[in-house]
């Protein structure tokens, strides 16, 4: 074969960055990411400080799931029918807020009880969930605005590759200046990314509002997203798998524990722990930008999905803090394939004007299960204990593998 002919045939990595304002919003994305990330660790260390109690950690996540889950399918509504990038920047100056926030009451400022403080962290990361109720689906529908259709896989591909990235570097850089210059000054950092991404994006030029067809009522398109997930089942079946994936297989909420009574680690252990996931992550994500995993979409998912249980297992049993963090970069590049080929199917199977709110729905189903998931494991653990609880986990997260595998079979031959 020609080799000219071939190079055309070979896909081009770069593709989606080849334009200034993708560009720009995966600049942004990193940032967020990384002050999002770099965040978590600190208000998970601060509550563990205070309480010493797995419970509490569970409590941060369901204070942000239950704003978020409450505004989603109206953030969805609003994605489509308003200007997607001023939704987007809204949602980040929220965001950035609550971090400004979370600094004021950390400082010497505010001098309080540690129960006073307590309640208050618990109130900015409850606002912080409205920010995020309203950002998962602008983001997701924006990306879709930012490059041409063909480029979209190769978009979303980047995209995963950036939050993983920022999921990397936020909590070893949010653990290490815990431990070195405290709460206050690496709040300061945190804010300092905020102001960045807010800067990356004034610039992006306004999006076409796209056009919405027939007339519905107010609540016929606050349910259209719901409607049309449940009337695709391979979009359904792409959804539940992770769903239920990051509900029972996440250790995440419980890493403060492992790190401080299991492994030994520290708050510096701590960070790098919670960014070994995304090591993995980045490095299969880098690889699917030259290699991509969705010729086979369906069989792949179903197989990167039961691989991330099995980590979650291993993860469990382990008493060293090197074999964790192997096993813990391993199940982020399961998830890694997972997330680009959900991604990838949701995007390519939903029209322009229904982004908002089908992403909205994802978001319901995935987004937030991450924080309901850290509060099912803060309750198991409380039940079970920290390592069973865990074990638990990993079991379920096999379960529904099969599960779906059995009563989905187009999914699990869906070749995109």
């Amino acid at each position: 074969m020609d080799k000219s002919a071939e190079s055309k045939d070979k896909p081009d990595p770069y593709a989606a960055l080849r334009f200034w304002e993708f560009r720009n919003f995966t600049i942004a994305r990193l940032c967020i990411t990384i002050a999002s990330q770099m965040q978590a660790v600190i208000v998970g260390w601060q509550i563990y400080e205070i309480t010493k109690d797995p419970f509490s950690l569970g409590l941060i996540g369901l204070a942000e799931a239950i704003p978020s889950i409450s505004v989603l399918l109206f953030a969805g509504h609003i994605t489509d029918i308003s200007n997607r990038k001023k939704i987007v920047l809204y949602s980040v100056l929220l965001m950035s807020f609550c971090s400004a926030m979370l600094l004021l009451i950390t400082s010497d400022l505010i001098h309080s009880l540690s129960s006073a403080k307590l309640v208050l962290i618990y109130s900015v990361i409850f606002l912080s969930g409205i920010g995020r109720g309203f950002s998962a689906p602008s983001f997701f529908a924006f990306v879709s605005q930012l490059v041409p259709k063909e480029t979209l896989p190769n978009a979303i591909t980047w995209n995963t590759t950036t939050w993983q990235t920022g999921a990397v570097t936020g909590p070893a850089i949010g653990g290490l200046l815990y431990g070195f210059i405290g709460a206050a000054n690496t709040y300061i950092t945190i804010v300092i990314f905020w102001i960045i991404s807010v800067l990356m994006i004034i610039p992006i030029k306004d999006k076409p509002i796209p056009e919405i067809i027939g007339i519905q009522t107010l609540k016929e398109k606050l349910t259209a997203g719901l409607k049309f997930v449940f009337e695709r089942k391979i979009v359904l079946g792409a959804i539940s798998l992770d769903l239920f994936a990051v509900l029972f297989g996440g250790a995440v909420a419980l890493l403060p524990i492992f790190a401080g009574e299991i492994l030994f680690a520290g708050p510096e252990g701590l960070g790098i722990l919670r960014a070994a996931p995304s090591i993995g992550a980045v490095i299969m994500a880098v690889t699917m930008t030259r290699r991509p995993f969705t010729k086979n979409a369906g069989k792949n998912l179903i197989i990167s999905v039961f691989g991330f249980g099995i980590c979650i297992i291993i993860f469990a049993l382990s008493k060293n803090f090197y074999l964790s963090l192997v096993i813990l970069a391993l199940s982020g590049a399961f998830d890694s394939v997972s997330v680009v080929i959900r991604a990838t199917i949701i995007q390519l199977m939903t029209p322009d004007n229904m982004k908002g709110r089908v992403s909205a729905v994802n978001s319901i189903f995935i987004g937030s299960s991450n924080e309901i998931g850290a509060f099912e494991s803060g309750v198991a653990a409380k039940l079970l204990g920290t390592v069973p609880s865990v074990i638990f986990g990993g079991v379920m997260t096999i379960l529904v593998v099969t599960f779906v595998s059995i009563f989905f079979p187009k999914l699990r031959r869906l070749k995109l």
